[in-house]
């Protein structure tokens, strides 16, 4: 018989996996909102590359904070964590939502991927919390799921709601959603005050009953009024001649030096100094700073600096053209400065952000490693598959094209719970192996596709058998990070499986798009310009195939290195999981005991 307890914790992981699935379909969302947000934003849609810090940021928040996010939560506990990321999810979602350049969206859209990154290793370290090591594959298989059905959920939610209205209303049912599931986590553990431990009620201010902060929520109120105001000036109100003088500049025309801005700029302090100095705040930012303190401030900054050179070396580059940005020579540069005065700090610094010997066990780095390979040829799917079709049969609509991977994407979290299912039977090695095999399977049946392929049913297959193989490797590299750490640092271990996993996908989509384009080069060489020949593409159908035939080229590929990664990620599972066996992950015993 569950007691009350075990009810209200599984409650909580039901709740976290919700929030995780919802934050994972905000991740693709943006696809489809993309032409019209760079409209917003004054850049024209034959300037794409303008548009990409929309991406960068999102991706820049999710992996550079992701180690302190998942450390605080190894601390101070999930529901804090989980709050805090809610938060600044809705915070970022609305900040999105009103946005009106690019500087504005790029912030918004940075909030939005701390925010939802930070669900994930809160919600990974939330299982092994409730369920024992012989038990935990399924809850971890069901975890990715319905990670992973964002994925799928994401560019239809963007589709539906598009037809009904702009792209901003995207963003504004996030900050709801956002809002409703933190009342709903905060609720829970009101009525529930075991889940907490003192530690984590300091963090979420004053107890149940206490006098509520209503100068502080009053502050915040007059901020989010008087901000969105400055964000949007309503035309109806710029037009009236009382109204109209809020929006007047003092100096310059800088919306934030008008009556409206200074209101914001002055209320926004003034609820800062409010929650520092106050008893009871609306939100201790005291406790919150003392948390930052005890994980380790400069190594999370050092280590957020070494992970962000890296995103934005990668992900701001074109792949169409080059393995990273013009920039990213200098991006690097600065991963590598950082990275050594992240080591040497963590040498000399007795409580790191990542602790001594937290990840010394072959199956846990052992785990950081085979999620770098899994991301460099999951990314080829994601990325490729569309691509191969807009270059056959789908040259008129990228929606079409895109509509094509569903196939891979629907397969993938039956794939994750089929894993979690069979990684306490057959142990980590062997399930990821197994996944990994049939990636790569897929990957070198897709290397061989021809201009027709995506028009006969059989197409499907590759498809579906690389979905299920990804989704089989997901719960056994999580399940084997959890059985080889401690239990004090699986939220961190969780969050570097995760940044594993993101790293390894922008940099595998580079190496193999530069792999691809050199077989496209090659392919090309003997083709004539088709306008110099015909005249124009339509004239000339015979060079525009060769020209067709080039790009499949490139995307075979593609497809084939990404069957290497998957093929290598395979055998290297095997062979750094050996200690993560049947015996090791079914059998009980104590958490985070050595093997």
């Amino acid at each position: 018989m569950t007691s009350p307890t075990d009810r209200a914790q599984r409650a909580l992981l039901w709740l976290a996996a919700l929030a995780v699935a919802f934050a994972a379909a905000d991740t693709y969302v943006v696809v489809l909102a993309l032409p019209d947000m760079m409209a917003s934003a004054g850049v024209p849609l034959d300037q794409l590359q303008r548009a990409a810090p929309i991406v960068s940021g999102f991706l820049l928040g999710y992996v550079a904070v992701l180690p302190l996010i998942g450390r605080i939560a190894d601390l101070r506990g999930r529901v804090p964590v989980l709050l805090l990321s809610l938060g600044l999810f809705a915070l970022g979602s609305l900040v999105t939502t009103l946005a009106y350049d690019m500087p504005s969206m790029v912030a918004g859209r940075f909030l939005q991927g701390v925010g939802g990154g930070g669900l994930v290793p809160a919600t990974l370290a939330l299982v092994a919390d409730l369920y024992p090591e012989e038990r935990r594959g399924v809850p971890l298989g069901i975890v990715s799921a319905v990670q992973e059905i964002g994925s799928v959920l994401g560019p239809l939610l963007g589709a539906v709601v598009l037809a009904l209205a702009d792209w901003r209303a995207i963003f504004a049912v996030n900050v709801a959603v956002g809002l409703v599931l933190a009342a709903a986590v905060r609720r829970l553990a009101t009525r529930s005050p075991e889940l907490l431990d003192d530690r984590s009620r300091a963090l979420l201010g004053a107890p149940p009953g206490g006098r509520p902060d209503l100068l502080g929520a009053g502050l915040a109120v007059v901020v989010l009024l008087a901000g969105s105001l400055t964000f949007l000036r309503p035309p109806p109100l710029l037009r009236d001649l009382a109204w109209g003088e809020l929006f007047v500049p003092f100096v310059t025309g800088s919306r934030w030096l008008t009556p409206t801005g200074a209101v914001t700029v002055v209320a926004l302090a003034l609820l800062l100094v409010r929650l520092l100095l106050a008893e009871r705040p609306l939100v201790d930012l005291r406790s919150w700073g003392r948390v930052l303190r005890e994980a380790d401030l400069v190594g999370a900054l050092l280590l957020a600096a070494t992970l962000g050179g890296v995103v934005l070396a990668f992900a701001t580059a074109d792949p169409k053209v080059e393995v990273f940005s013009p920039q990213g020579t200098w991006y690097l540069v600065g991963s590598g400065v950082s990275l050594a005065a992240l080591l040497a700090h963590l040498r000399r610094t007795p409580d790191p952000i990542i602790p001594h010997e937290a990840l010394r066990r072959t199956p846990a780095w052992g785990a950081l490693v085979v999620s770098f390979l899994v991301g460099s040829a999951l990314i080829a799917a994601l990325i490729d598959v569309p691509l191969f079709a807009r270059t056959t049969i789908h040259g008129d609509s990228q929606l079409m094209a895109a509509l094509v991977l569903v196939r891979f994407l629907v397969a993938l979290p039956v794939g994750a719970v089929a894993g979690g299912y069979l990684t306490p039977r057959w142990g980590s090695g062997p399930t990821t192996a197994l996944g990994m095999v049939l990636a790569a399977a897929s990957f070198a049946w897709m290397s061989t596709w021809g201009i027709d392929a995506l028009e006969h049913w059989h197409a499907t297959v590759p498809l579906v058998v690389g979905g299920l193989g990804f989704g089989l490797a997901l719960a056994p590299v999580n399940a084997a990070v959890l059985a080889f750490t401690d239990h004090a640092v699986h939220g961190l271990a969780s969050a570097m499986v995760v940044v594993a996993r993101m790293v390894g996908m922008l940099v595998g989509i580079s190496a193999l798009t530069t792999l691809g384009l050199r077989r496209y080069y090659a392919e090309q060489a003997d083709v004539p310009p088709v306008r110099e020949v015909c005249g124009g593409p339509s004239r000339c159908p015979e060079l525009t195939l060769l020209l067709k035939e080039a790009g499949i080229a490139q995307e075979q590929t593609v497809f084939a290195g990404a069957g290497v990664c998957a093929l290598l990620a395979a055998l290297l599972a095997l062979a750094l999981f050996r200690a993560a066996g049947p015996a090791r992950v079914a059998a009980p015993g104590p958490l985070g005991s050595s093997a």
